[in-house]
């Protein structure tokens, strides 16, 4: 491992820049969104079959680039197919993450199969998006094991760079915290009530809950990560990788060096750059442009300043070059990206 400071001065790194919470800047930007939250209250058998993101997204949150599920499990047991590998048992308090889109299903006992056509599951998302459904959907064969599960389906941007996304993987099972009254079941209890109750703006309330829920899942995850993981939220408890961050999160269109990020974060540029590169998996260099390029492309979506004033907001000189730099990563000039928004 590296060595927290190699400089003589002896002075440490702090783990972040006063005032800068990386996470929620990220989730800012990408427009984490929720747009489906309700309780499945299942007997045996039952099973369901939820499609991939791109067969949901359109139908259930129009507009949005991606499509992230989860589910927490209240009460009984029930199983996760995803896409490749083995089924994934899930009992009370677990939390199952589908971040990247793909099919798959939920069922007890593990292989039972769905009854409903592909059309008629397509057909329940759009009913229950449309608020023409009951908050709690009954199931299943009416046996004697009982699941209740809550589903959230939240939308959110994946381009030009969404780095929460990239450090997850294809099926994130988050266990339980046992002999524990954390957050999430504080969450859980909020969202039970505003059901009960049924007031005035419930609806926005559970969306809202449902956004929260999926950040303390991925806080939990972050503070479950193994020592010798690696990516974007293994940085984050770096205390040197997450200074670093936190300094080209504050000031993004600075005229960033290494040498000058490295000095900042009271380490050598050598260290900064290997522990950098080995934990986020790019060169802090290369993350500031993913990052500027995101910041740009929220600002040629959410208002009308001329590109000249979105190029020198991230830290480009002339519009020339940030035209030239955006279309390398997104793929489609500034006008073009704007265009199609």
């Amino acid at each position: 491992m590296w060595p927290i400071n190699d400089q003589p001065s002896g002075v440490l790194a702090r783990p972040s820049v006063e005032g800068t919470d990386i996470l929620s800047d990220v989730l800012r930007a990408v427009r984490l969104n929720a747009a489906l939250f309700f309780l499945t209250d299942a007997t045996t058998p039952w099973s369901a079959r939820v499609p991939s993101g791109s067969t949901l997204t359109p139908v259930i949150l129009p507009g949005a680039q991606h499509l992230i599920s989860y589910h927490v499990v209240l009460s009984g047991r029930c199983w996760c197919r995803g896409p490749g590998g083995p089924a994934l048992r899930l009992d009370a308090g677990d939390v199952i993450v589908i971040p990247h889109g793909d099919p798959y299903a939920l069922s007890h006992p593990v292989d039972a199969a769905c009854a409903w056509p592909s059309e008629e599951v397509v057909e329940f998302f759009h009913l229950m998006a449309k608020h023409e459904l009951p908050f709690v959907v009954e199931e299943g064969g009416g046996g004697s094991d009982q699941v209740q599960v809550l589903c959230g389906f939240l939308g959110c941007d994946v381009r030009p760079f969404n780095p929460i996304l990239s450090a997850l993987p294809r099926v994130l099972r988050v266990p339980r915290v046992p002999d524990t009254h954390d957050r999430l079941d504080s969450l859980i209890e909020f969202a039970m009530a505003e059901r009960r109750e049924q007031r005035a703006g419930s609806d926005s309330v559970l969306l809202r809950i449902a956004e929260l829920m999926f950040v303390e899942v991925v806080r939990r995850h972050l503070e479950s990560l193994a020592p010798e993981q690696t990516g974007w939220l293994a940085g984050l408890r770096d205390p040197i990788v997450a200074r670093a961050l936190s300094l080209l999160h504050r000031q993004p269109a600075r005229a960033w060096t290494l040498q000058m990020l490295a000095d900042e974060s009271a380490v050598s540029r050598s260290a900064l750059a290997e522990r950098f590169a080995h934990l986020v998996g790019v060169p802090p260099m290369h993350y500031l442009k993913q990052w500027r390029m995101q910041n740009a492309a929220r600002m040629l979506r959410d208002g009308d300043a001329k590109i000249a004033a979105v190029a020198a907001a991230v830290g480009y000189e002339s519009e020339a070059a940030f035209s030239r730099a955006f279309a390398r990563m997104v793929g489609a000039s500034p006008a073009s990206w704007r265009k199609r928004r």
